[in-house]
Formats: structure tokens, sequence, C-alpha cells
């Protein structure tokens, strides 16, 4: 099989091929080449990102020798959209140990073969439902502009209408389309300072959240509004507590109980569904008592050491989020792990050992491969030394597969085979 060429970028950001080397991958902190078989077409809806403050390494076809690009060139990684798995990072070290950290994305390597742009990447759930490309910007901007002349009192619908148009959300999105998963932002507040989080970070910390967090506290009667208003325009669709510009949901228990009552009290229609940490365990029964059908359990790790020191959780444990999962998982909710995963951390023979165990215990029914946003160096840093063999992320799958019957393995939120009665 064909082998692709290297991918570069240039002091203006402009991406270049190289016609003599072959791209690297890193898994951790170590530099590999990558198979011819690993690679699959750059897919719908992904971006190219070059890597401030990196020098590109590449190989030499011939002797297998490593080779790092010279002058100002900079490594490029693909940006994936939901659906696929990252399988590599890109070859790159820094240009010196003072680098500024890369802003909070999930880089992955790229390369050139025949013609267009390739990436070690694996297909793991249908990307068609979730792909960017597929909504037309003037079709979002016309449905923004009529929920918001609908419903002008609510301030959920405002916030999210930032999220959609300003930061290309899907998920808010899809709140204006009646479509697929609807979005409920509710809460301000944290029960965890985790070292990625996407909507806050220290004034310190040496990059930017990407987000601006929910300043505000949506009332019960806007949370109901968005979501009776998403289910009668999809019957099938789902709507969700806990998005990226919040905090823990279950902060706000009592209202989201009192919001999915009020809802069921209407219709049976629609899937409710609750994106969290699980580590409020008592709150997060009362809202599967109320009436919760699905559940995702944001985690990175069930070794409690790397758990509490990406996480760092203000009051609990990796012991609590199994007893969360547990609890709902009797209860008939359809659960599953918004799993955080990282090449060369994520592969470890101890994670993956861990993870099966955790897996079987609280009956999982689904895992959500969910690409890390983190400058490498920065993120490994901050976790404990990594120690087994590394197995590959694709076989992580396929040992999950393999060793916990009936568990699907995708990229994002999926409606149960059947209702919970």
């Amino acid at each position: 099989m064909k082998q692709p060429k290297l991918v570069y970028a240039n002091a203006r950001g402009e991406v270049m091929n190289h016609h003599r080397y072959l791209p690297t991958g890193r898994t951790g902190a170590y530099l590999t080449d990558i198979e011819p078989a690993e690679w699959i077409p750059l897919p719908k809806g992904a971006t190219l990102a070059w890597l401030p403050g990196t020098r590109v390494i590449g190989v030499r076809p011939d002797t297998g020798e490593m080779v790092q690009l010279e002058g100002d060139t900079y490594a490029v990684g693909a940006l994936l959209p939901q659906g696929f798995t990252r399988l590599y990072l890109p070859g790159y070290v820094k240009r010196s140990r003072d680098a500024e950290p890369l802003p909070l994305f999930g880089y992955t390597a790229v390369g050139w073969l025949d013609g267009e742009f390739v990436v070690a990447a694996d297909a793991t759930d249908n990307p068609d439902l979730w792909d960017p490309s597929a909504i037309a910007d003037g079709e979002v901007e016309a449905a923004v502009e009529r929920i918001l002349a609908e419903h002008p009192e609510n301030r959920l619908y405002a916030h999210l209408s930032h999220c959609a148009l300003g930061y290309g959300c899907l998920t808010a999105k899809n709140t204006f389309l009646g479509r697929l998963e609807g979005a409920l932002p509710i809460s301000s507040t944290c029960n965890a300072a985790c070292v990625g989080c996407i909507s806050e970070q220290p004034d310190d910390a040496p990059f930017p959240s990407p987000q601006v967090r929910l300043n505000f506290r949506p009332t019960v009667d806007e949370l109901v509004d968005v979501m009776m208003t998403h289910i009668r325009r999809n019957p099938q669709g789902i709507v969700s507590f806990g998005q990226g510009c919040e905090g823990e949901p279950a902060t706000r228990w009592p209202d989201i109980v009192q919001s999915i009552r009020r809802v069921r009290e209407q219709t049976s229609d629609g899937y409710i569904n609750i994106n969290t940490n699980g580590g409020l365990t008592r709150p997060l029964q009362a809202i599967v008592d109320a009436g919760l059908d699905l559940m995702r359990v944001s985690i990175i790790s069930a070794l409690p050491d790397h758990y509490n020191a990406y996480y760092k959780p203000r009051g609990y444990g990796v012991e609590n989020v199994a007893a969360t999962l547990r609890y709902a998982a009797e209860q008939g909710v359809y659960t599953s792990i918004n799993y955080l995963v990282f090449p060369g951390v994520t592969d470890r023979e101890e994670e993956v050992e861990a993870m099966v165990e955790f897996l079987r215990d609280t009956g999982v029914r689904l895992v959500q491969m969910r690409n890390l946003n983190i400058d490498p160096e920065y993120y490994m840093e901050r976790i404990p030394a990594q120690r087994g063999e590394l197995l590959g992320m694709k076989q992580v799958m396929d040992i999950f597969r393999s060793e916990c019957p009936g568990l699907d393995v995708g990229s994002y939120t999926h409606v149960p085979p059947v209702r919970r009665k």
C-alpha cells in the first residue's frame, strides 16, 4: 500500500506537502511511523490547523530515519468531526521547552496521498448525522431568527443563539433546527476543575477557554419551553442537560427534576438525557427517578490517580461515578460514557484493564470515544507516568467489544433500542 507524504505549514500558516518525506505520528511522548492501513481520507467537516511553536518530524522512505525539518516549518494537525477516533497525534517536537501550550483542540496526524489529505483515524460511528457541513449557515441563521421571535423572553434561546452562530456548536444548531440532540445548559458552577475544561480556566492558565460559560440561571419555565419545543418538532429527538458551555448540571438537580416531571406530564415523546461527571450520586439518583431516559458520564480513566489528576474532583472520586452509573443502569436508564481518549495514554495496558473492569461493573451500554482536546505536553506533565505496554487505539476498541458483551462503541449519544418503561 502507498504511504502518504509529509504535510507541514510555513510561517504564514499555509499548508504544504513534502515530496521526499513520509509523515510521522505521536503516541504519547513517542514518535512513530504510521502503517498505510491506518490512514483514511480527510472526513467531511474536518479542518486543518497548524501547530505554532513546533517543528515537524518526517521519515526518509529509503532508510526509515526520522528527520526534523528546518527553517520556518511547523506541524499540521486535523481537527476531526464527531464519528472519528484519532489514532495518532501529528509527529512534532516543540521548538523550545518554554513554548506556549497549543490551543485546546484534538490534533490528529495528517498526510497527503493521491491528491487529497488523509488522517490517521478510525471511522467509529456514522458521521453523517453529525456532519457540520451538511447544515447550511443560512438555514441556521433563519432558524435562530424564527425561534428567537417566537420565544422572545427565553434567555436560554438567546444564549444558545450565540453558541450556534458564534461558536458553530452543532448541538446548539440542532436546538434551533429541531433535529437530533438539543442543548439544555443549566449550571454555571462545577464540582470539578478539569485540566482541559473548555468553558472555564483559572486566571493563570497558559491558554484561554475557547468558550464562555453560561452566566445566568435558566428557570424551570425556560427549560421546559426549550424541551417541549424540541420534542414537539422531533418526537424521537433528544434534549440534553450538560453542555460544553456550562459546569456540572447536577449542581442544579432540583430544577432538573422539576423540569423532567413537567415535561413528562405533557408527553412521553422524546428522550431526556444528562451529560454529567457523575460525581453527585444522590442528586443524580433523584434525576433518574424523575424520568431520565439517557445518561452520559464523562470520564478519562478508571484509575483513581489518573482520574483525580485530570478532573481535580471536589468531594467525590471515581467510585462515586461508578455508583451513579450502576444505579442508573439498574433503573433502566440507557447509560454511556463520554470517554476522553488520547493515543499513548488511553491505550496503555493498565488503562485498558481498569476500564474493562469499570464497564463490566457499571453495566454501561455505550462507549463514546471522544478525542481529548489539549496540548499533549501539558496533559502528560499533569497525569501519572504511564507504565504498561502500548496496545494501539484500534485494539482498545476491539478489546472493549470482545471483553464486554453487548457493549456498543461509537462517538455520540444514541437513542436506546428499547424505551425505558
